[in-house]
């Protein structure tokens, strides 16, 4: 708990794996609950439910949510969590699996109480240097950068890094996207209306959904002041309009004053178009649209948008 408020803005890892292993087709999800719980007592959070399907397994924790594939982990943490010393205990355990780290991306929006984040989360700069110094030399193709470069009326902005090895330089399937809405000044009143199936002391409600390899999830911040809601899944581009359908509606029922959106993997120009074109008639205008490309993670498309008054 930062002095002023919880930090609703999550940092999220997502650790990629290859290996010649016939047990890889299980891989990551041999993991015993304890050595999860080993490397989450590093992150500093801890499990609280859990669903799986033939594809993958996905935890609620008290800060987010981890989602373990067989060859691919990701854990997405808010608060103050010291989410990237996760790293050293999921290397040590993939490794004794036979598996072998080929890409890592680390990506966050901005803090709202950054000096309330511990080391290595005092600035961006730290946690470039924290993975630079705890990934494994193989990952030689690197990059960081914070998006946009000129930062728009919005205070939202994303900061990304991504690391490679000379076989996964773009490691996604064409037709699949991830897309991350980070909203702040919510509705007062809707968002205290808000009714939940699984809600955190002092407030909060988060959410995980699974459909055959793909998720999704919510996670709510209603707190009075600083206010903050995210909304993440995994889907095909033959389903984008369905997603942003579903980005429609997380702002008809929080209505942000301010919102980020970051589309990665399948990305491109066409993105900003679509997603601009469903928010502005909700009130929200668009303040940037940038678009980057990052080694195993593709394109990255990172729009803000404000309120017209704002």
């Amino acid at each position: 708990m930062a002095i002023s408020g919880f930090e609703g803005f999550e940092k999220r890892l997502e650790i990629n794996f290859s290996g010649d292993d016939p047990m890889v087709s299980i891989g990551l999800r041999q993991l015993d609950f304890e050595l999860i719980e080993e490397v989450l007592d590093a992150v500093q959070c801890t499990v609280v439910s859990a669903v799986g399907n033939e594809f993958f397994d996905a935890y609620v924790l008290s800060e987010s949510s981890l989602f373990v594939y067989p060859t691919k982990i990701i854990i997405k943490t808010c608060g103050t969590t010291q989410l990237l010393k996760s790293i050293p205990p999921l290397l040590a355990h993939a490794h004794h699996m036979g598996l072998v780290v080929c890409g890592c991306r680390y990506s966050r929006g901005s803090f709202i109480f950054p000096k309330a984040q511990p080391s290595p989360h005092t600035s961006f700069r730290e946690e470039v240097m924290y993975l630079e110094e705890n990934l494994p030399s193989n990952l030689c193709f690197r990059k960081a950068s914070v998006m946009p470069l000129k930062k728009p009326k919005s205070s939202h902005s994303w900061h990304v890094y991504s690391a490679s090895d000379e076989h996964h330089l773009v490691q996604h399937i064409p037709d699949v996207f991830t897309i991350e809405v980070c909203m702040t000044e919510l509705d007062r009143f809707l968002a205290h209306a808000l009714i939940c199936d699984f809600g955190f002391d002092p407030c909060g409600y988060s959410m995980n959904g699974i459909d055959g390899p793909y998720y999704s999830t919510i996670h709510v911040t209603p707190e009075d002041g600083y206010s903050y809601a995210s909304f993440e899944c995994v889907g095909s581009t033959y389903d984008y309009d369905i997603v942003v359908e579903y980005l429609k509606k997380a702002v008809l029922v929080f209505r942000p004053a301010t919102m980020s959106v970051s589309t990665t993997g399948a990305a491109n120009e066409d993105v900003c178009t679509r997603v601009r074109d469903v928010l502005q008639p909700l009130g929200l205008k668009c303040r940037s649209c940038t678009m980057d490309e990052f080694p195993s993670a593709g394109n990255v498309v990172f729009q803000t948008f404000t309120t017209r008054r704002k």
